[in-house]
């Protein structure tokens, strides 16, 4: 028996980035998932990393363990930048910071 990894790219609001993303897992691309839309992987039972990619965008690469016959799952989106856009109007400083390189 094996386990499943399952992900879904759904975001609640405004999605900046509509494009498909790609999973690597392991540091291998593993399979692809689209806006509104879920995919099953199936992976060995034990330690896995996994990292979302869009372009040259990309997640932090997330540690998770699984044990024969679960099921991991996660849901990706990118809207973790309306935040700090939205706190820029009340600190201008900020939205200069995060252009700046």
């Amino acid at each position: 028996m094996s386990a499943m990894l399952k992900l879904t790219h759904k975001t609640i609001g405004v999605e900046v980035r509509r494009g498909t993303y790609e999973a690597m897992v392991d540091g291998k691309q593993s399979g692809n998932v689209e806006l509104n839309k879920s995919i099953d992987m199936p992976v060995e039972p034990g330690r896995h990393t996994l990292q979302i990619r869009n372009g040259r965008n990309s997640s932090r690469t997330t540690t998770f363990y699984i044990a024969d016959g679960e099921i991991a799952s996660f849901r990706c989106g990118g809207k973790r930048i309306l935040p700090i856009f939205l706190l820029s109007f009340a600190v201008p400083s900020l939205a200069l910071s995060l252009t700046r390189e």
